[in-house]
């Protein structure tokens, strides 16, 4: 059974690193939870290390520069391993094409520049669906409509034997109070329509690869050492737990009103017990909120 904590710091003696999930944990997509910050700067200072382990699409840069940009401190944290990088190592070595059709805003263009860490990458060009070898989803092109509007294109890109590469995971995010879907959600269509979907973000092996090399840059870490955070189960819990790695799961985000939490309080153990129960997941340790 999970262990309720009221405090990181309860349990952060145990850990030489930790593998934290942005979204819903550090912040919301528009301001970062002080408490959070606080948190992860309190763990650095005495030592330890904080991999920010994000499904964003977007390459660590992009997204260091979106940090600034919301106020969360470049020191609550060492490094970054996002699903856009791992998913664009993928796509440069080929393995949905050279034409692609994007799925995804315009400003996710960083997500086809030059990746100089491969020796011969694949020049990969931008086309239309009907010129397409495979599809490239950075996530919807509108966030809050429906992804079953993706159902025609779909339809014939499947009839095609077209691979989807998606970049983020993530079915659903709160952009503040505001739901929105991400590119999980058009990729888990794809598939349930006969598709042939390709992961890089959690829950999938290749970002924790990812994540222990930007570690190993700092520091030789063992995963009994390393200490994953997140607050969606399918993701952030799942594919930690995949990689035989504790979890802290933070219930007060994607799961706050399953398990009765919330932003000062919570979870109500019976809920959170029920909750874990349904998704078949134990994560070692929950707290409501990164604190």
């Amino acid at each position: 059974m999970t262990q309720i904590i009221s405090a990181l710091s309860d349990i952060s003696k145990r850990y030489k690193a930790m593998f934290v999930d942005l979204w819903g944990c550090v912040h919301n997509g528009v301001v970062p939870f002080p408490e959070a910050v606080a948190a992860l700067q309190a763990y650095r200072r005495a030592g330890g290390i904080v991999v920010l382990v994000t499904n964003s699409p977007r390459p660590r840069a992009s997204v260091a520069t979106q940090l600034a940009q919301i106020g969360v401190p470049v020191d609550a944290y060492d490094t970054i391993a996002t699903s856009g990088d791992s998913a664009r190592a993928a796509m440069f070595q080929g393995v949905v094409g050279r034409k692609v059709y994007h799925i995804g805003l315009p400003d996710e263009g960083g997500f086809f520049e030059p990746l100089a860490l491969l020796d011969e990458p694949v020049e990969i060009e931008r086309v239309s669906l009907d010129e397409a070898e495979g599809i490239v989803c950075t996530g919807p092109f509108d966030s809050l409509a429906d992804p079953a509007a993706n159902r025609p294109a779909f339809l014939a890109a499947k009839t095609r034997g077209l691979k989807l590469l998606c970049a983020n995971p993530d079915i659903i995010v709160d952009r503040g109070e505001v739901r929105e879907w991400c590119a999980g959600a058009l990729a888990q269509l794809y598939t349930e329509m006969g598709g042939e979907s390709l992961y890089f973000g959690k829950p999938h092996p290749p970002i924790y690869d990812l994540a222990r090399r930007r570690l190993a840059q700092i520091d030789d870490v063992a995963d009994s050492e390393i200490l994953a955070i997140g607050d969606g189960i399918g993701t952030d819990v799942s594919g930690a737990l995949g990689e035989d790695l504790d979890v802290l799961f933070i219930s007060g985000g994607l799961a706050a009103r399953e398990t009765g939490t919330g932003i000062t309080g919570g979870p109500e153990a019976s809920k959170l017990a029920a909750y874990l129960t349904d998704h078949q997941s134990e994560p070692r340790y929950t707290v409501g909120m990164l604190r």
